[in-house]
């Protein structure tokens, strides 16, 4: 018995010293680390992810093992783990981008995939453009560039936000409570050459993200440190022009600095000059205080403005009496600005644990005048309306971060709380005459809405199987101060809502995963109508259901398929009439999702986008269930390339199908197909290209709405397809040089 004792003691403590943890960093070139570079046990079949600044550990290596590393874009390496030697760094090398290189890792969202193969074969030259790259994700834009781009999701027509969260960095987008819609989410403060990487999910199983998590979540990633520096000059038709430029102002191994400038401008393709402008400024430091503690600190400004024809009617256009481009009021447009403030600190307390801290401020002032009925209301001075607000956020976010092992089952877990605080002063709308003199107001108040996030997270895994499971708990304050009541009026409500989530995965190996996840969203509604409702229905819930999955079929293709179900309890419908968006009743949405990346040669890739809703109402009877503008089926496909010899360029397809106007489906908002071209040539640091914008010059209605609206000499009102047309064909041409 002693002797058994031994020799087992013996075995274990030999095991022991055989099996090891293996750590290091994976950089780029320029000493910026990659975070999400796999790290693959190729003898135990195992595998792990860099973190931030491409930091990585890898538990139970035994000597001898053979370990590959790789990056979408970069030279792999690969390994053998020696004795007596736990540290590894690797520097990897820019090259083309190849699927081959892809790995399927076990997280919950390895969707961004998608996105980092889009941003590497693809890259982005305008805000219209970043959002194209999110897969599912459909834009369309009423102001020229000037409001906030509409959005169309997963069967959703969000407007400007009402149904997805976005966020740049760990910097909220959307705008609760906002003068012209619940979630207006205005993203043209991001320039994107800035943008690194871009992190999406479909549904509402995040437990991170809180607010307006119903259909999705997009967040876009800034770049570090720049490559190289750059001056870009576009021109194109219609007096459109734009200067770029990037610079490296700090570039130190311990600490960094770069700015980025941008200027905008165009007539646009209306009859009616635009006007349009917009200057973009962004910087950014980083400073590697010590080995534990590194902090970051960005600020950037925007400010816009422009005139606007308006959505149109589409009898006006029928008669003659106007052309696509023309207008029945043209004194429509605005300006808006957004200045933004953020510190990040990010503390290593151990090996496998560390926390994130982040602060942020933005300054936000905007003005939009709109007129969508014409006389309907006012047949002297016409239905110019008038919304305005300057607003002031303050918020952090502070996320807990850590890992530990038992056994065979290793277990990440996250904690975290968030504070964001929204005072919007002179929350208006009024009617107005040509932009100048104000008639009277509808509405005219300051708000101020508090909203905290507590949530907790936690992954298991064990062999094949991950489970990821969460909880989420979100506060809120609502104030407002209606300055148009005779007395005081300053009413106050608080509500809350909890969150769970849970996600099951399988990864049958490095090239497929299965997956169900589940969980419930929300959003939340306009402070105004939340204090009018005496709180009712002021957290709407979403409780969605995904199944699917990653995989890889052969070494140069990328799949993703899954059918998914989504209830919410409060729709969001745009009402013509007002030009706001009203609260509505319960909805239904199921559907299909299928994206596709090939790459058939070592220059060239193929992608494909689709989704298939079926959008109901669920309180409206049979035939009068339709739900207003949601979309049933978006496809995007493109193919773009790469060429060694230093051409570059791609083709790119989208396709929107008819969908209904209103809720019994008798007046259609009429779908469209677009295809886009690019096309340029890279030689050492100089590159020169062109775009084409609508090749085949479709006529085309970029958004549309059933309006009831009354022109000047018309007796009755109207109810119809108002829109606005799409970009005709359209030809830009570039040239930029990088130093």
């Amino acid at each position: 018995m002693k002797l058994f004792f031994t020799l087992a003691t013996i075995l274990i403590l030999s095991n022991i010293g055989l099996s090891q943890t293996i750590q290091g960093t994976i950089t780029d070139e320029t000493n910026i680390g990659l975070e999400w570079a796999n790290i693959i046990n190729i003898t135990q079949g195992t595998h792990t992810h860099s973190g931030p600044d491409g930091i990585y550990k890898f538990k139970n290596c035994e000597i001898g093992d053979s370990v590959a590393i790789s990056f979408l874009g970069y030279e792999s390496k690969s390994f053998q783990v020696e004795e007596n030697k736990s540290t590894y760094d690797f520097e990897l090398k820019v090259k083309t981008v190849s699927i081959e290189e892809v790995v399927i890792a076990p997280q919950v969202d390895a969707l961004h995939l998608f996105t980092d193969i889009n941003l590497k074969t693809n890259p982005v030259s305008s805000s219209q453009e970043i959002l194209k790259q999110v897969p599912g994700l459909f834009i369309g834009q009423h102001a020229g560039g000037g409001k906030a781009e509409q959005l169309f999701l997963r069967g959703f027509d969000i407007d400007h936000g009402t149904d997805i969260a976005i966020a740049v960095d760990d910097l909220p987008v959307n705008m609760v409570s906002h003068a012209h819609g619940q979630g207006y989410a205005d993203l043209h403060f991001l320039i994107p050459e800035t943008i690194e990487s871009i992190d999406f999910g479909k549904g509402s199983y995040d437990v991170k993200k809180g607010n307006f998590t119903t259909a999705g979540h997009v967040t876009f990633n800034t770049i570090d440190r720049l490559k190289s520096n750059i001056i870009k000059v576009e021109s194109g038709q219609f007096n459109t022009n734009r200067l770029l430029t990037q610079f490296t102002i700090l570039d130190q191994k311990k600490q960094s600095a770069y700015f980025s400038g941008e200027y905008l401008s165009s007539d646009g393709y209306f009859e009616s000059p635009q006007n349009f402008s917009r200057k973009n400024v962004f910087g950014k430091y980083i400073n590697s205080i010590s080995d534990s503690n590194r902090i970051e600190f960005t600020i950037s400004h925007f400010t816009s403005q422009w005139d606007a024809s308006g959505q149109i009617p589409l009898r006006s256009v029928v008669d003659n009496s106007i052309t696509r481009f023309g207008a029945i009021d043209d004194t429509e447009g605005g300006m808006t600005s957004r200045t933004n403030i953020s510190l990040n600190h990010r503390k290593t307390i151990s090996t496998n644990t560390f926390i994130n801290n982040s602060i942020f401020y933005s300054n936000y002032n905007f003005e939009l005048f709109s007129n969508f009925t014409f006389f309907l209301n006012d047949p002297i001075n016409g239905d110019q309306i008038r919304q305005f607000e300057n607003r002031n956020i303050l918020g952090f976010n502070s996320t807990l971060n850590s890992n530990a092992q038992i056994g065979s089952v290793n277990f990440d877990y996250r904690v975290g709380v968030s504070l964001r605080n929204d005072k919007v002063n002179d929350n208006e709308l009024s009617n107005t005459v040509n932009r100048s003199e104000i008639i009277n107001y509808v509405k005219y108040g300051d708000v101020e809405e508090s909203n905290l996030g507590i949530f907790a997270n936690g992954d298991w895994t064990f062999g094949d199987f991950q489970i990821n499971g969460g909880i989420r708990f979100d506060y809120f304050r609502f104030e407002y101060l209606d300055k148009l009541s005779q007395t005081y009026d300053n009413s106050s409500l608080s509500t809350s809502i909890i969150l769970p989530k849970i996600n099951f995965i399988y990864n049958k190996n490095n090239n497929l995963q299965y997956y169900i996840k589940m969980g419930k969203g929300f959003h939340s509604n306009d402070a105004r109508v939340v204090i009018a409702q005496n709180g009712e229905k002021t957290l709407p819930s979403a409780y969605s259901i995904d199944g699917g999955f990653i995989w890889k079929p052969t070494a140069d293709i990328l799949l993703n398929a899954s059918i998914w179900n989504l209830y919410l309890e409060q729709e969001f419908v745009y009402v013509g009439d007002e030009g706001v968006v009203e609260p509505s009743g319960k909805s239904n949405r199921k559907g299909l999702d299928l994206s596709l990346r090939y790459q058939p040669l070592q220059w060239l890739y193929l992608n494909y986008d689709a989704n298939y809703t079926i959008a109901k109402s669920i309180e409206s009877e049979a035939g009068e269930d339709f739900i207003p503008l949601a979309p049933d089926l978006t496809m995007t496909l493109g193919l773009n390339f790469l060429h060694p010899s230093g051409f570059f360029g791609g083709l790119n397809v989208r396709h929107l199908n008819d969908r209904p106007a209103n809720e019994d489906n008798s007046i259609v908002a009429e779908g469209y197909t677009i295809t886009d071209i690019n096309m340029g040539y890279q030689w050492k640091n100089v590159s020169i290209g062109f775009q084409i914008l609508n090749l085949f010059d479709r006529q085309w209605n970029e958004t549309q709405f059933a309006t009831n609206s009354r022109l000047f000499d018309e007796v009755e009102a109207v109810e119809e397809i108002h829109f606005t047309p799409g970009t005709p064909f359209n030809i830009k041409g570039n040239i930029s040089y990088k130093f």
